[in-house]
């Protein structure tokens, strides 16, 4: 039986190891063809996604690659994370690097085992399909959120389909690669990407689970 919402919410972590058995492409037409019911701001339907698999996604990782290993720093088109962190979200950020680290037992003084999992972000944890998701940049913050539902909506129909995913900021720290690469002009805003495929259920990395805030501590009732 199919996953219920419920369910499917509950069981959808970031995987980081996959297994290198293909995802068809009819199966991805089938995920985007439902998530496109996405609600946005007065039916702007923000979403653009470059689906990379094959022979381009080794392109477009090993471009990647090379400008991490150089030292270049990437350079978002917009601001992911604060320029300052403060309670509560530093200790949720330590927390979920120990976490990570201690699931694949990279020590803290291990800086080359750190660099080594940070690479594999722009492999995309070697998924055998990588989404890039883009909007044109004439639009404004609230297809920020827009975008968020339709994301949360492919993730969801993903655990459905037994496929298994991991968002990642980091794929879009070199946009202009992006650009290039696929050939999307200036007028496209990249805003990060995702690592779809079958979950390598027995590897490590994918046994920890983040934990969450009980709701009392983020919500207030107002009667």
């Amino acid at each position: 039986m199919p996953l219920s919402v419920t369910e499917a919410i509950r069981k959808r972590h970031s995987t980081r190891a996959f297994l290198q058995q293909p995802v068809e492409k009819a199966v991805i037409e089938q995920l985007l063809e439902t998530a496109r019911f996405a609600p946005s701001g007065v039916n702007t339907q923000p979403w653009q996604v470059a689906v990379v698999a094959g022979q381009a996604k080794q392109n477009l990782q090993a471009a990647f690659l090379a400008e991490f290993e150089s030292g270049r720093r990437g350079n978002m088109d917009y601001g992911y994370y604060p320029d300052q962190w403060r309670p509560p979200y530093k200790q949720r950020r330590v927390a979920t690097g120990k976490q990570l680290y201690g699931a694949l037992k990279i020590e803290r003084g291990d800086k080359e085992g750190q660099k080594a999992q940070w690479a594999a972000n722009y492999r995309a944890f070697d998924a055998p399909v990588m989404l890039i998701f883009l909007m044109d940049d004439l639009l404004n913050t609230g297809s920020f959120l827009d975008y968020g539902m339709f994301l949360q909506n492919l993730m969801l129909l993903a655990e459905e389909a037994g496929l298994a995913t991991c968002p990642q900021g980091a794929l879009g720290e070199y946009p202009n690669i992006i650009r290039q690469q696929l050939g999307y002009d200036d007028s496209h805003i990249v805003l990060g990407g995702m690592a779809l495929g079958y979950e390598d259920n027995a590897h490590p990395v994918n046994q920890y689970r983040t934990e969450r805030e009980e709701v009392e501590r983020f919500s207030r009732f107002f009667d």
